[in-house]
């Protein structure tokens, strides 16, 4: 039975503080990648699962939030599937205020464990988690 989300906070490149809400049993890392003025990008994780491996079944049903009050912005997404097939969600993000859009663009890396990860305890009727 997949378990209640949990909150987390993180801070990313340019000081702005995010409230995460995640799956425990799926999320494992949130990375946020910037266009700087230069036109090359910077990427930093804002959060890592503390969990090293998830401890049960996630569910069906994968849902984050990321808000961040100082962008006034909130972000997020569901995904109804089996967690085996879903590794990665990437979301892109725009600051309707920045005037170049390059540069209001924000894309956030939503990782999962992935199906190589392992169940502590090993056995039970997740196969695709104790591989």
């Amino acid at each position: 039975m997949a378990r209640h989300n949990r909150n987390a906070t993180g801070v990313d490149q340019r000081g702005f503080l995010y409230r995460i809400n995640y799956p425990p049993d799926w999320l494992e890392r949130v990375r946020v990648t910037r266009n700087l003025p230069s036109g090359r990008q910077s990427t930093r994780t804002i959060f890592r699962n503390p969990l090293r491996n998830p401890e049960v079944d996630p569910g069906d049903l994968i849902r984050v939030r990321l808000e961040s009050p100082e962008q006034d912005m909130v972000v997020e997404t569901s995904v109804r599937t089996t967690p085996d097939r879903l590794e990665e969600i990437v979301l892109d993000w725009r600051d309707p205020q920045t005037p170049d859009p390059r540069m209001g663009r924000i894309t956030f890396t939503l990782r999962g464990f992935g199906p190589s990860a392992r169940v502590r305890g090993g056995n039970g009727p997740f196969d695709y988690l104790s591989r």
